[in-house]
């Protein structure tokens, strides 16, 4: 049995949540999946103050007392998670964005290795294309495994040419997304993620000291001397690219500041 997990950014129990509701039953379908959809609007959840406790002090010390514990006691307890939001002005809703922002001190300490991952846009117009993008990208950040998602456009009503387009592209994702969920939970990571955590890795070992939380979290996994987040077989050319991407992590800092 595997657990899924659905984070929507709409209110409206309508295009998204059909199109979640649908992603969900084809899942179904292929295996014995589980699943929860949590509308986001319906929690406690407060805006990012910015005040960098999280990075600096650890997640416990966030002077918001909501409900975002108990969102990520939810992704906790998932194999599969989905973000999933309507596309507002090109953009994705604001719950979305906010609880997204409260994620922050995931990307500088990921946990969700060996959990799937994909997002969910519906629009009327365009633009929804990068949303998922976004969601691809931060999610990798997070640690997840991702699979890349989709955008479905279609207006009220639909028409029978629309609706065929989104069947057709909701059922290729859940057939990607189960593949991913049953394959072994912790792949060999791709250059791009490990250039992610050698040059994250080589930043904190320069500016941080173990006063800062973040260094203290690697410090605690190991990843210090580990090749990767966790234990894999990078074979020889990855090997030597990970000792390639630390070297230069100084220098793509500069290009970039």
């Amino acid at each position: 049995m595997k657990k899924i997990t659905a984070f929507i950014g709409s209110a409206h129990k309508k295009n998204t949540h059909e199109a979640v509701l649908q992603f969900i039953n084809n899942l179904q379908a292929l295996g014995d999946v589980e699943y929860e959809i949590v509308t986001l609007s319906n929690y406690n959840l407060r805006p990012c103050r910015g005040c960098r406790l999280c990075f600096e002090k650890g997640e416990e010390f966030c002077p918001l007392k909501d409900d975002r514990d108990v969102l990520l006691e939810k992704i906790d307890a998932s194999d599969g998670v989905i973000f999933a939001s309507p596309n507002y002005s090109w953009q994705m809703s604001g719950i979305m964005k906010t609880f997204l922002d409260r994620l922050g001190f995931i990307c500088h300490r990921p946990r969700y290795f060996g959990k799937a991952f994909t997002g969910i846009v519906t629009q009327g117009f365009s633009g929804g294309d990068k949303i998922v993008d976004y969601f691809d990208f931060l999610a990798n950040f997070l640690g997840f495994n991702t699979v890349k998602g989709v955008s479905v456009t279609a207006l009220d009503p639909r028409t029978e040419k629309d609706q065929r387009k989104i069947d057709r592209a909701l059922e290729r994702l859940s057939r990607r997304f189960y593949a991913r969920l049953v394959k072994p939970a912790y792949p060999v990571p791709s250059l791009f993620m490990l250039m992610g955590f050698r040059m994250g890795r080589a930043t904190i070992k320069e500016k941080l000291d173990d006063s800062s939380q973040d260094y203290r979290y690697y410090a605690d996994k190991g990843w210090f001397e580990s090749d990767y987040y966790y234990s894999t077989d990078l074979g020889p050319l990855k090997k030597v690219a990970g000792k390639l991407f630390e070297k230069i992590a100084p220098a793509i800092r500069e290009m970039i500041a």
